[in-house]
């Protein structure tokens, strides 16, 4: 064998390995893309879903919140709308030509009349005059809506006839009615 031929042989084997290794380079670059690319898609598969999961979390968060929100707005326009109610029922009691107004401070002046003469009588300034003519003494006027409070003369018992702790009485066992009145629940 020559020399030629020999380093043919030599460049021949040589090229022959290299396209070998080439070969299996390329086979291995093509699987590792291949893992690669796998490996991508499930990672990018699984942030979709964390993404869908988190997007569907807060969407029910937000809804939770605005109905909250709603909720409370409703509650606080139900408080105002009921808080105008009892000044609009104060304001219609305080009222000196009230109907029945004389009639109630008779049937209080009846019931006050059990608890004996020698009480002093402390009208609201209101209802003064309607009340000169019973049997009580009148001592000073008190504040309220209407009626009256009988004392002791020493001041150890009090008794309250007044609209005001009547009405709240009132509307605190009514307060179911007005609200279903109101709001209808």
């Amino acid at each position: 064998m020559t020399l030629d031929a020999l380093a043919n042989e030599i460049a021949a084997q040589a090229k022959a390995e290299a396209e070998a290794i080439i070969a299996t380079a390329k086979q291995q670059a093509k699987q590792i893309e291949d893992e690669a690319t796998a490996e991508a898609s499930s990672l990018s598969s699984k942030a979709k879903a964390r993404a869908k999961r988190e997007s569907a979390q807060l969407s029910v968060e937000v809804v939770a919140s605005a109905k909250q929100a709603n909720q409370k707005h409703l509650l606080i326009a139900k408080r105002e709308e009921l808080d105008e109610t009892w000044e609009s029922i104060r304001a219609s009691v305080s009222a000196s030509d009230l109907d029945g107004r004389s009639d109630i401070l008779n049937t209080l002046l009846a019931e006050a009349s059990k608890s004996g003469k020698d009480m002093i009588l402390r009208p609201v300034s209101t209802d003064r005059k309607a009340l000169d003519n019973g049997s009580f003494t009148l001592g000073d006027d008190v504040d309220g809506l209407g009626g009256f409070v009988l004392e002791s003369k020493d001041g150890s018992i009090v008794l309250d006839y007044r609209f005001d702790s009547r009405l709240e009485e009132a509307w605190k066992s009514n307060l179911g009615t007005v609200n279903k009145t109101l709001f209808g629940n």
